[in-house]
């Protein structure tokens, strides 16, 4: 009888216990490293704040391999309720309808307050729809700045460059100094045609750079595009630039101060603070003042987190909940802090100004400041083209036969525009 009774308890703990159970809510990302590290942090004091929801945060490599496992994951109907994926795979989750969820429809159905206006609109604007609707959750986006490294500019007895015109004066004088290399870069595709396009207001692609539908083609070609492809050209002979390669291998060219300037991302301004060993300071990216007065926005770079399709309410609930979280002032403020992403909200980058953070920081609002340039436009709004992955591989190829002086500027774009446009009819004719 005692035994009986025992099981019954034991039984009703159990069904109490499993009732009682935090849903689970499954986040695969791409940060590895410190960022890695920052993202269980941040995802442990979410657990810890509440006890409704577990988020599980599971790192799947870089950002191509994390994007190819959820595309996987969801054909095999095991995928997880959130993913990170980069700006350039924007289109092609736009496209597959039916696994996503709409971030700002998934707010409003779960019964979070939820106010898009209160995001940063230069950062929302590449994750939204026609109508402004955000389709997924800005997370870590950055833009280009240019970084320079005080000694050597002092030594040449120049400041740093606003606009292109001046680079060329700057480098000169570098040159005349002694320096072997004016700048390098990171990113050339998504430095120099891709935002070097929105900061002059100039189309990158059609129909809004792709916003406007999938039978956009590609446009950058253009007069000034080709102008300033051919300038890098003639500077990369001269040594007033140097290539380093497609991601950010200019970094080494800049720490080691081969190079006396640097055009990257605004994140890479931690791994800059900790590997350089010299005073370094960040101003905007240039402009070709022959082209426009006042320069324009630059776009955004990084990634957002996308919510799929197949999961319970509850389930979707958790989403929202840590969606919510994660967009908190403290949070943003703490992250953009961290890391040098940008804040995605107004309220984190006034508690951060607020807590004087760019004042001990000197360069750190420079990227806030540069995206935040006037009221965006279909040309600087940012990019959503199909096949992107595969368009930027050509784009490279097109800008190392310039700087190998295996073509000249027109030639090399003429022909990445033809090239990547096959991408794009190819895109269009699957997902009309």
């Amino acid at each position: 009888m005692q035994k009986r009774k025992l099981s019954a308890l034991l039984i009703g703990a159990s069904i109490a216990s499993s009732s009682f159970a935090a849903t689970e809510v499954e986040w695969w990302h791409a940060m590895g490293g410190a960022l890695g590290e920052k993202v269980n942090s941040i995802v442990a004091d979410y657990n810890a704040s509440q006890d409704a929801f577990q988020v599980k945060a599971v790192y799947k490599g870089n950002y191509t391999e994390t994007m190819t496992s959820a595309i996987a994951a969801f054909r095999a109907k095991q995928q997880p309720e959130l993913v990170q994926v980069f700006e350039v795979g924007t289109a092609s989750m736009m496209a597959a309808e039916g696994a996503i969820y709409p971030v700002h429809q998934l707010m409003r159905e779960s019964g979070q307050s939820f106010d898009g206006s209160k995001y940063l609109s230069a950062v929302t604007g590449y994750y939204t729809d026609n109508d402004g609707d955000m389709l997924s959750m800005p997370f870590n986006s950055s833009t280009p700045v240019l970084y320079y490294n005080k000694a050597m500019l002092e030594k040449a007895g120049v400041t740093p460059p606003k606009t292109w015109e001046e680079m060329q004066i700057v480098g000169d004088k570098l040159l005349a100094s002694g320096e072997k290399c004016g700048f390098t870069t990171a990113w050339q595709s998504w430095v120099h045609l891709e935002n070097m396009s929105s900061r002059h207001n100039e189309a990158f692609a059609t129909k809004a750079n792709g916003f406007g539908g999938t039978d956009t083609r590609l446009a950058f070609n253009g007069p000034l595009q080709v102008k300033h492809i051919s300038q890098m050209g003639e500077w990369q002979k001269s040594g007033i630039f140097s290539y380093s390669g497609r991601r950010n291998d200019g970094s080494a060219k800049f720490y080691s101060q081969e190079c006396a300037m640097y055009t990257e991302s605004s994140a890479g301004y931690a791994g800059i603070k900790k590997n350089a060993s010299f005073e370094f300071g960040v101003v905007e990216l240039p402009y070709w003042a022959s082209a426009v007065e006042q320069p324009s926005n630059t776009i955004i770079g990084g990634a957002s987190l996308w919510v799929l399709k197949g999961h319970s309410t509850e389930e979707y609930r958790g989403v929202a909940s840590f969606l919510s979280y994660l967009s908190s002032s403290n949070v943003q403020a703490d992250w953009h802090q961290f890391s040098g992403y940008l804040p995605i909200t107004q309220a984190a980058y006034s508690q951060t100004k607020g807590e004087g953070f760019y004042a001990e920081n000197l360069g750190t609002e420079i990227a806030v400041q540069q995206m935040t340039t006037g009221t965006p436009t279909e040309n600087t709004k940012g990019l959503r083209l199909g096949n992107f992955i595969q368009i930027r591989g050509i784009i490279d190829e097109a800008l190392e036969s310039v700087w190998n002086g295996d073509a000249d500027a027109k030639s090399a774009l003429d022909n990445a525009v033809e090239r990547g446009n096959v991408m794009l009819a190819k895109f269009e004719k699957v997902n009309k």
